[in-house]
């Protein structure tokens, strides 16, 4: 690992992330690959719709820079 960093704060039920800013911490670090993490505050630990839509949307714009998504936790 070459770096950990919070990009994000959501409330209890959502988070805003723009893929964009996913891109830009990526090549600020030089990333060939990265795991993306976040939690569930209700408990629920099964991922949503729109957990699996971000995922989707994030692993097309980082393949586009050479990222490869590892995982997303």
């Amino acid at each position: 690992m070459i770096a950990f960093e919070e990009l994000f704060q959501g409330t209890i039920d959502g988070a805003s992330v723009p893929p964009r800013e996913v891109v830009r911490a990526c090549i600020k670090h030089n990333a060939a690959a990265v795991i993306l993490a976040h939690n569930h505050p209700s408990g629920v630990s099964e991922p949503s719709a729109a957990d699996v839509a971000l995922t989707q949307t994030l692993k097309q714009a980082l393949d586009l820079i050479g990222v490869r998504v590892l995982d997303h936790l």
